[in-house]
């Protein structure tokens, strides 16, 4: 859950807020200038990734240890999340051309590795996956929490502007679940593998309206979340999950306004991606007034401000090494897991069809409408593969069918254009391919394992381990069971 750098307190007083706006409006305007005077990067595509994970116990429950964890990886890649059981994991960035899926398949596989190494070295295990099949309600508790005053901080602001309300989580999937909870450690339900495409300025918004088009196949090619608190509820049920746990609105109603903080957004964008950072602005009330004195070149409370709003494809404004202003779509749809073969496969798939749909002519946003991509993005994160969707002049389709003759075809022709080596380029799309075709993505696996063994969810987080440190992509799975003494090697 990224809000942002970490702030010096908690606590806040009204003034607090009002000199916090008075810099926002301030960057806000200048990010404008800067936009309409160029200054903003105008490289080639550039990748990137979060990988979201969970530390774990001997007994595959969730183990609040990132802070020894970090400590033993040493390395300002990681980070710790809102949970003290959850990391986060980044690359480097790569230039999205030649060779670049493979070598950044290494490097992520070289950092897992040094993860899990680190893992077992305070007397854990990590995973990755988008909802850890063990996790209890007991273990979203304040305890557990980081020990980041920005989360401290985040926690009271939210029930501050929800007027001290408890969370009511209510997801109708293949089972139903309600629940009441009374901080934001909800969100540390979820984890989540996030794809990042640093864009031309020029074209972000075309990007970003291509990211929201991609987000229903996205989500349903590579849901991974079928289960919380032992409840078979959506496909990806992430989204739900996240978008109730952190509800909390726009300025009319305060918590209940008609523009949510963790949203699919509200509309594409028209002209310029900046268009987003204004509506931030006017829409959203300051949740973490924390004024900086870093220079406003650097926009400290614009990026700040953003990170408290969540759409599922969020920009952002970022620096280079060399110090040099740049945007990027922030893809958030995906969970963790099953494997990085599969999260490469995903990001292939990603990276090639929204290049492609920049093709289109009028612009990816005249493919659908907005209204048709939501609804497309929901119906796929609670059905999965079994979705059937609205695509061009209202026609309904079914999403294997779709990404098989449609979609998968785009992204290849999209990874061509970007000059991606093709060897690559087939290896990972072949395997989503395969997923799709076969219709087991993560959460039909994870389904299927219950279904032959039962709810018994520290077996089924074994097998998960097991499977994952091989890096053979899920449609590739068996369903053994994996005995505990066996999971001491996985």
């Amino acid at each position: 859950m990224t809000v942002g750098q970490e702030i010096d307190h908690t606590h806040f007083k009204a003034g607090d807020f009002t000199r916090f706006r008075s810099h926002l409006e301030a960057e806000t305007r200048l990010a404008r200038e800067w936009f309409q005077q160029g200054r903003f990067v105008h490289d080639d595509p550039v990748a990137g990734f979060e990988i979201e994970a969970w530390l774990l116990d001997r007994h595959e429950g969730p183990a609040p240890l990132n802070e020894a964890f970090l400590r033993q990886f040493d390395d300002p890649m990681a980070t710790p999340e809102l949970a003290a059981f959850n990391i986060e994991v980044n690359t480097h960035p790569h230039p999205l051309k030649g060779r670049a899926l493979g070598l950044i398949h290494r490097e992520m596989s070289a950092t897992w590795q040094r993860a899990l190494e680190a893992a077992e070295a305070v007397g854990a295990r990590a995973l990755m996956t988008g909802i850890l099949p063990t996790l209890r309600p007991e273990h979203l508790r304040l305890g557990n929490m980081s020990s980041m005053k920005r989360y401290r901080a985040l926690n009271r602001e939210v029930f501050r502007s929800r007027q001290g309300r408890p969370v009511r989580l209510d997801i109708a999937g293949r089972e139903h679940l309600l629940h009441l909870h009374r901080d934001v450690m909800l969100e540390a339900a979820t984890t989540s593998f996030q794809i990042h495409l640093q864009t031309p300025p020029d074209t972000a918004h075309q990007v970003y309206n291509a990211a929201i088009i991609a987000s229903a196949p996205m989500v349903a090619a590579g849901a991974n979340a079928p289960f919380l608190f032992g409840k078979d509820l959506w496909d990806e049920t992430r989204i739900p999950v996240f978008e109730q746990a952190v509800e909390v609105g726009g300025y009319e109603e305060v918590a209940r306004g008609p523009l949510r903080r963790v949203s699919f957004g509200s509309g594409y964008a028209r002209e310029s991606i900046l268009e987003c950072f204004e509506e931030n602005l006017a829409h959203f009330p300051v949740l973490l007034p924390m004024c900086s004195d870093t220079p406003p070149e650097r926009f400290p409370h614009l990026r700040l401000h953003n990170g408290t709003i969540w759409r599922w494809n969020r920009p952002l404004i970022g620096f280079d090494d060399e110090g040099r202003p740049h945007v990027r779509i922030e893809h958030r749809v995906l969970p963790s897991g099953p494997t990085l073969a599969d999260s490469m496969a995903n990001a292939a798939f990603f990276y090639g069809l929204v290049e492609d749909l920049l093709t289109e002519p009028g612009g990816p946003e005249s493919l659908i409408p907005f209204a048709a991509a939501k609804d497309n993005f929901y119906q796929s994160a609670r059905l999965g593969l079994a979705a059937v969707l609205q695509w061009r002049h209202g026609e309904r389709i079914g999403i294997q069918d779709l990404i098989l003759d449609e979609l998968l075809p785009r992204a290849r022709h999209g990874l061509q254009r970007l000059g991606l080596a093709r060897a690559d380029s087939h290896h990972y799309l072949e395997i989503l391919a395969e997923r799709v075709r076969s219709g087991r993505n993560g959460a039909r696996w994870q389904r299927d394992f219950v279904a032959r063994h039962g709810r018994d969810m520290p077996a089924l987080t074994r097998a998960l381990r097991r499977h994952q440190a091989t890096d053979d992509p899920v449609h590739q799975w068996d369903l053994q069971p994996v005995s505990p003494e066996d999971s001491e090697s996985c």
